[in-house]
């Protein structure tokens, strides 16, 4: 079940009278468990297996490794976890890729080689959960933490519904803990938690579905070359769809989670204001980015090892995080390209980050101006189907072809600007403040109104129960 089906409205209005019930922490922990395994076995029961796995092996790895002083036998339990975890992943995920490039190779080297039909499907959030239980071994190995003496509260770590299957990828610090004791919304949370479930349905129902999706789609599906208006238009709708369906699954699953009595960190931060590419990462997918700089670029050795080995280091772990992203060269292509935005950002800061003009407003405007332009460029490779694609779009982008014909008309072009700039000038205004401060100082007529024109448009929408584009990774 996805978060904007009916399904999921009556599990959730079921659960929520469950759990509000007078029962013992024990017994509403083992329902939670219950209602997260409900929820994922709603896509595939048999793919709930995958969970059990790491549940077990990332568990018995983990005491293992706190209780053990010898070198030896600590790396071979955490060698048998990631052996496990990026096993399962690369089965999974990137076999049919590596055994896809094996044949184009093997055809290059003269080699007549054809490799079986994969027909393996992609469990749903493979990627997120894996990510999420390798952060617990790797910390109990370096001795971040102590291993959790409670085998219910791990599996609720690994399963919790709100986040399972698209994040925020959560860090035992910040979750396991919650577990330890009783937990219950009151009214404030409540009352938060279901505005930000709404804003989230909104964000991907209203504005990334039904505004976003059809000329992002009508662009990027093209077999022929486009005008430039067309274009930029269909680039631009892309960078709002993906923004409004993968923020939207995260504040759905945020406020979800409030409603329960839970806290889920904040994984975008106004990304299209940012300042710069190391700014907009830290603003993007905060919980992937963060995972990324600590458990790969600090373990290749940072900035700590040179100049050269800086950039490398940047290069790999974008490019790691592009593959991650998808089994496909495209997402490794856009991966490269953040990290060459990053390297060629870190040597001008080097250069000419002491000047004063690089600090006025009239340059932040400029940069971030620039910086939403290159990500709508690398956008293109995340979202085209292959390098054709993306390279007769970069064209179209560039030049007025000779044959174009117009793709999209006002009804198409005007909503798109309309809903970017709101998008960009909403942004820019929670740059330095937060959602939670805002709502605090705006009256409570026009939060009602609000609240009411948002539910209206949700349900007036008639959504398809499109599923997350984050759910394909």
């Amino acid at each position: 079940m996805i978060f904007n089906s009916i399904t999921f409205v009556a599990f959730f209005a079921t659960f929520m009278v469950v759990w509000s019930l007078p029962l013992g922490w024990t017994f509403r922990r083992l329902v939670l468990l219950a209602a997260s395994y409900i929820f994922y076995a709603s896509w595939s029961p048999p793919f709930v297996a995958l969970l059990w796995i790491s549940t077990l092996v990332d568990y018995f790895a983990a005491r293992w490794i706190a209780r053990e002083e010898r070198p030896g036998p600590r790396r071979l339990a955490l060698i048998i976890s990631l052996a496990a975890n990026l096993g399962m992943l690369g089965f999974f995920k990137y076999g049919g890729f590596l055994e896809t490039n094996f044949q184009l190779l093997a055809g290059a080297m003269g080699f007549a080689y054809r490799a079986p039909h994969w027909n393996i499907v992609l469990p749903l959030g493979i990627s997120f959960y894996t990510f999420q239980t390798l952060s617990y071994t790797l910390d109990v190995y370096q001795r971040r933490i102590a291993p959790s003496r409670s085998f219910l509260n791990f599996a609720l770590f690994v399963t919790f519904f709100p986040h399972l299957v698209a994040g925020p990828i959560m860090r035992p610090r910040d979750l396991l803990s919650q577990f330890a004791h009783p937990k219950r919304a009151n009214r404030a949370m409540l009352l938060w938690g279901l505005a930000l479930m709404t804003l989230g349905l909104f964000e991907k129902i209203v504005l990334a579905d039904s505004f976003l999706s059809g000329p992002a789609d009508k662009v990027f599906n093209a077999k022929d070359a486009l005008l430039p208006l067309d274009a930029w238009t269909g680039v631009l709708a892309f960078a709002g769809q993906i923004f409004f369906d993968f923020s939207g699954y995260t504040t759905t699953a945020i406020g979800a989670a409030l409603c329960l009595g839970f806290s889920l960190p904040q994984n975008f931060n106004a990304p299209y204001a940012a300042v710069g590419f190391s700014d907009f990462w830290r603003r993007w997918h905060i919980s992937l980015s963060t995972w990324l700089r600590d458990y790969l670029y600090i373990s290749l050795g940072g900035n700590r090892k040179g100049r050269l080995r800086t950039y490398a280091n940047l290069m790999i772990t974008m490019l790691l995080g592009g593959l991650w992203h998808g089994a496909n060269w495209t997402f490794v292509v856009w991966g490269g390209l953040h990290g060459f935005y990053l390297a060629v950002e870190r040597v001008l800061t080097e250069a000419f980050g002491r000047f004063r003009v690089f600090h006025t407003l009239a340059f932040r405007l400029f940069a971030a101006t620039l910086t939403f332009g290159l990500v709508c460029v690398a956008w293109v490779f995340f979202r085209a189907a292959d390098f054709v694609g993306a390279a007769r779009l970069l064209v179209s982008m560039a030049s007025v072809p000779a044959k174009a014909e117009p793709l999209l008309y006002l009804n198409d072009i005007l909503p798109v600007a309309a809903i970017l700039s709101v998008m960009l000038l909403s942004q820019w205004r929670l740059r330095a403040t937060s959602l939670e401060a805002v709502v605090a100082r705006t009256p409570a007529v026009v939060l009602a109104v609000g609240w009411s024109l948002m539910a209206f448009l949700i349900l007036a929408s008639q959504g398809s129960d499109n599923a997350f584009i984050y759910f394909q990774f």
